[in-house]
């Protein structure tokens, strides 16, 4: 098992895959420590499939993921944590925007003893209105409800003890609230500031369209943290105020009816009898909702998690050593 992993998603990114690994090369050479740069190719349509290949097939420390189309940047980080065998696993961006020259920092952090160490963007020069509000609202309403106290959730730049995050189930979106997923699993997390540099190759794929969907998953993130386990205390809550309220409504009008038989309680009291019928059904809808939830919650633990991904094919160069191993078809020995 080597020490470091380095995961990284690429889609159509050809303009900067050569420059990026041999930053990272250079970097973790540096470093001392046997790593493994682990490169997921995410469905690019353009030539960074080839680029990546092209390097695997000289450098035995790369190995090179390819899915067979594009899953987006959580599938894609979930498939490099998948095969990554690093006891610390770092992931970045693909676009440059990220400076390897921090690794060290993460590292160091790690070594510490932290399980998570976060990337904090704390000077951004991205666009004020378009990036950095939306930004700075998603990211402080995060904290607030995950109570995780950092800056930047949604920096890909983290680093990670392996036992902690291949914990984490990584689906949709959720690579941004990886911070707070660990949080729940009580994984020690800190956060050290990284530079932000523009891109200067290459097409951005981030737009205002993602920072919306960004708060819809805050809503999830918070429903998951605290009721992941227990639905039924959810659903059940709700369905229990409304069967009581509904009751309450009906027991008030069969009251009236009984103490003035010759009443006519559904013309004068009609929108109430309504209101009582609807707060009882929706009450009962509620609570076999959460009895649902936890028959759900009982087979997520109980059955097999399927990978967010399909994989294509793996692309590694033998190590010297393995080479060493391998049966010398020469002699006829198979």
């Amino acid at each position: 098992m080597v020490k470091y992993s380095i995961v990284v998603p690429f889609h159509n990114e050809e303009e900067n895959v050569t420059a990026l690994y041999a930053r990272l090369k250079q970097v973790m050479e540096q470093v001392g420590e046997s790593f493994e740069l682990v490169l997921v190719d995410d469905g690019s349509s353009d030539r960074t499939y080839k680029l990546l290949e092209e390097i695997a097939a000289v450098d035995s420390r790369v190995l090179v993921v390819k899915l067979r189309r594009n899953f987006g940047q959580t599938s894609a980080l979930a498939a490099g944590f998948d095969h990554a065998s690093g006891e610390f696993i770092l992931a970045m961006d693909g676009d440059l925007q990220h400076d390897p020259n921090e690794i060290p920092h993460f590292i160091e952090k790690l070594e510490e003893g932290y399980d998570v160490v976060s990337g904090w963007r704390k000077d951004r020069i991205d666009n004020f209105v378009l990036r950095r509000i939306p930004s700075r609202c998603a990211n402080w309403l995060m904290a607030k409800l995950s109570g995780v106290d950092i800056h930047d959730f949604g920096t890909t730049f983290k680093a990670y003890r392996r036992e902690v995050i291949q914990n984490i189930p990584l689906y949709g979106e959720m690579h941004r609230f990886i911070p707070a997923l660990a949080s729940w699993y009580g994984a020690s997390i800190c956060e050290i500031p990284i530079k932000n540099v523009n891109r200067i190759r290459g097409k951005s794929h981030y737009g205002i369209g993602r920072t919306f969907r960004v708060f819809f998953d805050l809503l999830t993130i918070r429903f998951l943290l605290k009721y992941m386990s227990r639905p039924l205390h959810f659903f059940g809550l709700f369905g229990a105020l409304g069967i009581l309220a509904g009751s309450s409504i009906s027991a008030a009008l069969l009251g009236m009816k009984i103490l003035e038989p010759h009443q006519n309680v559904m013309d004068q009291h009609a929108p109430l009898f309504v209101i009582g019928g609807v707060l009882i059904v929706a009450g009962i809808q509620l609570l076999a909702l959460g009895l649902l939830g936890e028959l759900q919650v009982r087979h997520y633990h109980t059955s097999q998690h399927t990978a967010p991904y399909t994989i294509d094919r793996l692309v590694r160069l033998a190590s010297p050593d393995e080479q060493s191993l391998l049966p010398d078809r020469r002699d006829g020995n198979f």
